[in-house]
């Protein structure tokens, strides 16, 4: 059993055992707990009541952070014609196809997110098995697929944090919230947003009590549960 230090174990007491949590309350001593010295990430981990292996009952969508991830989001857009100046000027860092198309059949990928036009589309699906497997296909599903004078906006939303979720094998998923230099009311914020996502993208095959925990947690801290009720009814102020 791996042996945790002092300052997680110092963590860990401040959770109260068996209790769920308020999501206002959860944040507050996730915030006060101490941590290390790097800027931990706050992440959402939730188990949902769906059988991924049926497409009818994938949980898979976008949501913009009103506070943003606290992140620097890498681009690879793949567009050509007009629609490479407009990605250049919105701030993608990496622009066209075909060079990059060979760099990442090398087993280049040093980006976070991809974008494409349509028209550029039967290039890049020949980078399936390298793209697919770390979530990085553009996809028409996850606002990553694009017509070309939409390009800038959806490179925009990207970097100001717009995030993508989708439940993995076991149901459940994983959403990084911020940062816990974050104050309390930026990442309630977040929070809000995510799970108003996540209630509006219940599949219509799903039966019962769709979510069956959420948890929050950042890099190194202990989790903490949280209420499923009060997760689920958030409401932005």
């Amino acid at each position: 059993m791996a042996k945790h230090g002092r300052r997680f174990l110092e963590a860990e007491k401040m959770v109260e055992r068996g209790r769920e949590y308020e999501p206002a309350e959860a944040v507050a001593v996730l915030k006060s707990m101490p941590h290390p010295k790097f800027n931990e990430t706050v992440e959402l981990h939730l188990r949902l009541n769906v059988d991924p292996r049926h497409a009818d009952q994938q949980v898979r969508s976008t949501v913009m952070l009103p506070s943003g991830t606290g992140q620097t989001v890498r681009v690879m857009a793949f567009v050509e014609g007009e629609a490479v100046r407009a990605a250049q000027e919105a701030g993608a860092e990496y622009v066209g196809t075909d060079e990059y198309i060979e760099r990442i059949q090398g087993g280049w990928t040093d980006f976070d997110v991809t974008i494409a036009t349509p028209q550029v589309m039967g290039k890049v699906g020949r980078l399936g098995r390298v793209l697919g497997p770390r979530g990085l296909m553009p996809n028409p599903r996850t606002g990553t697929v694009v017509q070309a004078e939409d390009v800038a906006k959806a490179i925009h939303e990207l970097k100001q944090g717009r995030v993508e979720f989708r439940t993995d094998r076991t149901a459940n998923l994983h959403i990084p919230v911020g940062k816990i230099s974050f104050s309390e009311s930026e990442l309630m914020a977040n929070i809000v947003a995510i799970m108003n996502a996540i209630v509006a993208s219940r599949p219509a095959a799903a039966k019962g009590q769709f979510i069956k925990s959420v948890t929050l947690t950042a890099t190194m801290s202990p989790a903490l549960p949280l209420n499923i009720t009060a997760a689920s009814t958030l409401r932005a102020a």
